[in-house]
């Protein structure tokens, strides 16, 4: 015979069932789950290695893409890498006079460390660079020249997206000239991805235009938050914030096509990887959580994983 079910056993199920539910709500909505890959950042002179590690431990970076910058040894970015497989991706360093000059070791430079298996990426192509004070010279070199060339020809045969350094706001006038030339090579190159750097300091207008026109060009979202732009106000760096929020328009083309926008932090200088990056990755924390669970995660990481062939945590 089976027992009636009582009011008292009606309520603790219903109660159960409410708390059940708030627990799998809010799991959804703060996203616990939640981790990150820095799809580029850099190593520069004077930054201790051994700190990074436990930095991205802070931030809840799992994995970082990283490359030396022109004033350090990529060799140093290889032996971490090989220490830390699991956390660290060597990229290949191009940046430096030997790119922007064009001088004849410049080939060999690359090759010393494409010849590494601890490698597996390409760090940025840095094609228009406005002169940031006495800390960056402008640096102009074009997408079809023989060092850029050689650079995407690698990245093609080894499988490795190919970032792009335009700062298309800065170079004013002439920026539909790079936009032509940068399209052109997209276009010759249906099946590889190019992804700009620090969203190509592109209004939403342009990235949704770039998007609807090419299935191969993607968006790195460094640089592009109230924090940087504090840092370094000259700079016309998009905002993808209106406070600590997501703007709306870009909340929108985000959502529209989440498999576009990849995270990265692209710490450049030791100062930066500290307080200034910890504050970024908390204030993208919060941000990612406005977004559908399946976009904030393809923003957060997989998108990465996926275009670098990355193992998921």
């Amino acid at each position: 015979m089976i027992k009636p079910v009582s009011q008292y056993s009606l309520s603790v199920v219903a109660t159960l069932l409410v708390v059940v539910f708030s627990f799998a709500t809010a799991k959804a909505e703060g996203m616990p789950d939640l981790y990150f890959v820095d799809a580029h950042s850099q190593m520069p002179a004077g930054l201790d290695s051994d700190t990074i590690i436990p930095l991205m431990d802070q931030a809840g970076v799992w994995r970082t893409i990283l490359s030396a910058r022109n004033d350090r040894e990529p060799q140093d970015v290889a032996d971490l890498a090989t220490t830390h497989p699991d956390r660290i991706t060597a990229a290949v360093r191009s940046k430096g006079k030997a790119f922007n000059k064009g001088t004849p070791i410049f080939e060999k430079f690359i090759k010393q460390q494409v010849k590494q298996p601890v490698y597996s990426a390409m760090g940025e192509t840095i094609l228009f660079h406005a002169q940031k004070g006495k800390k960056a010279p402008k640096i102009d070199v074009a997408i079809d020249s023989p060092e850029a060339q050689f650079l995407l020809d690698i990245a093609v045969k080894k499988g490795w997206p190919f970032i792009a350094h335009y700062e298309f706001a800065a170079a004013g006038w002439d920026k539909s000239g790079y936009m032509d030339a940068f399209e052109a090579t997209a276009k010759a190159h249906p099946d590889h991805p190019f992804v700009l750097i620090h969203m190509g300091q592109l209004p939403p207008d342009d990235v949704s235009r770039l998007i609807a026109a090419h299935g191969n060009v993607y968006f790195m979202m460094s640089h592009s938050n109230p924090i940087t732009l504090a840092e370094n106000s000259s700079q016309p760096w998009v905002n993808l914030f209106e406070g600590e929020n997501l703007a709306p328009q870009w909340a929108s083309v985000m959502s529209a096509h989440p498999d576009r926008f990849i995270l990265a932090f692209d710490n450049v200088w030791p100062e930066f990887w500290g307080k200034f990056y910890l504050d970024q990755a908390a204030l993208w924390r919060k941000a990612l959580t406005e977004l559908k669970p399946d976009v904030a995660h393809a923003l957060a990481h997989g998108n990465a994983e996926r275009l670098w062939n990355l193992p998921p945590r």
